[in-house]
């Protein structure tokens, strides 16, 4: 499940911990709700992994940190294979649990996935990753009932999947190595899916209960904040549990799981904490106007020296410099940070011209924008200074982003 925009993309991840059945956090984190070749995730962002294929149109990525994991659980597996097969058999029969490990991390996101387009929403990306994997989703969805399928869709996949285990283990003649094979991932798929049902934000547990208070109270804010503070008594209770066995010695549990513990314990945390943070931004999302954040801007020519220009600036009080024609026609916006940046030595020498940014459609905004279309339009075409006008077209001031993201911060 990041940001001056109010965060609305969905990421649901779900994971194996170190060995056949430790799991992962299930979260969703946020971003900016632009609606979804490869050259990276349907968003148009960087790929955030290696490609590793589109089932149902869906890019699925591999980090490279899948492989730091995939050698570890491959290493811990094989104490246990060694008991079956012979070196250096073992480390393959290893490797291929390690594969067939993720390939249910991989079943569970695109459940999620899958879920999410047939109930209409953008798909963006699938992440396999060291803590397990991540589906990236367009936009949160509009109701609670689809907020609860999709959470629902991955743990249940997992639960699913250990069932099927459960059969195969019990009615199924199995050699040796497979019946080894089968009972690992069959108590992986177990552990995962009930670790993903914990009722607390980041994990899938977490999406439903906000789904629950959402649906019972009317408001999805309400059950974001109740999810989110639930999430982080998981997180505590995740590391105590952790630090209770390792000192107990249970189970060979050991300093690698106290330490995956920890690892999982400070995912949740954050992920609780940046679901609580999304929404006190969103609720300052309708506080945000153009009008209100506008700076005065000072009119000139292209041909006027920058030192000249940020003296009438300055005498007029102005936050902006707009270059003009000579009929008095906004042609471009000067740069604050390119102004900035020049020399007081230089200013002199140089024209505003030669640090304005012609106005493309895009950076001229309507004076009355606000809240959430302020923000679509900021995210249409982004850029650091935007001009205002009045609906009859009169230059009103300029809007800097410098100045939403403090309005965002509250400072």
């Amino acid at each position: 499940m990041t940001d001056s925009a109010p965060p609305t993309e969905d990421t649901t991840p779900a994971g194996p911990g170190p060995g056949p059945a430790g799991p992962g956090p299930d979260r969703p984190g946020r971003g900016a709700p632009d609606p979804g070749s490869d050259p990276g995730p349907e968003d148009g962002t960087r790929r955030p992994g290696l490609a590793f294929g589109r089932p149902f149109g869906i890019p699925v990525y591999v980090s490279p940190s899948w492989f730091v994991v995939a050698l570890v659980v491959t290493l811990m597996f094989e104490g246990q294979v060694d008991d079956v097969v012979g070196r250096p058999g073992s480390y393959a029969v290893a490797f291929a649990y390690a594969l067939l490990l993720y390939g249910s991390v991989f079943v569970h996101e695109l459940s999620h996935a899958v879920t999410a387009r047939v109930l209409g929403l953008p798909v963006r990306s699938v992440t396999l990753h060291i803590l397990g994997g991540e589906t990236s989703i367009g936009r949160e969805a509009p109701t609670p009932g689809r907020e609860f399928l999709i959470a629902f869709a991955g743990p249940l996949t997992n639960l699913v999947l250990a069932g099927a285990g459960l059969a195969l283990h019990a009615f199924a003649p199995l050699p040796d190595v497979a019946l080894l094979l089968v009972g690992a991932l069959t108590y992986a798929n177990l552990l995962v899916g009930v670790f993903n049902l914990l009722p607390g934000l980041p994990l899938d547990g977490g999406r439903m209960v906000r789904a629950a208070v959402w649906k019972a109270t009317g408001r999805a804010r309400n059950g974001a904040l109740a999810a989110a503070w639930i999430g982080r008594a998981v997180a505590v209770a995740c590391l105590a549990f952790g630090a209770f066995v390792s000192a107990g010695g249970g189970g060979g549990f050991g300093f690698l799981g106290l330490l995956w513990s920890a690892m999982v314990a400070a995912f949740i945390w954050v992920g609780a904490t940046q679901a609580i943070t999304a929404e006190r931004i969103r609720d300052r999302v309708p506080l945000l106007a153009a009008r209100r954040l506008a700076r005065r801007a000072a009119e000139v020519t292209a041909d006027v020296p920058l030192a000249e220009a940020v003296r009438r600036a300055q005498e007029a009080q102005a936050g902006a410099i707009v270059v003009v024609d000579h009929d008095g026609r906004p042609r471009g916006l000067v740069s604050e940070r390119a102004v900035l940046a020049t020399p007081p030595q230089r200013r002199p020498w140089i024209s505003v011209g030669d640090l304005s940014r012609g106005l493309e459609a895009d950076l001229t905004l309507p004076a009355d924008l606000a809240g959430e279309d302020l923000l679509v339009a900021l995210r249409r075409a982004p850029a650091s200074e935007y001009l205002l006008v009045e609906p009859d077209g009169r230059l009103y001031g300029v809007l800097a982003v410098a100045d939403v993201d403090r309005a965002f911060a509250g400072t």
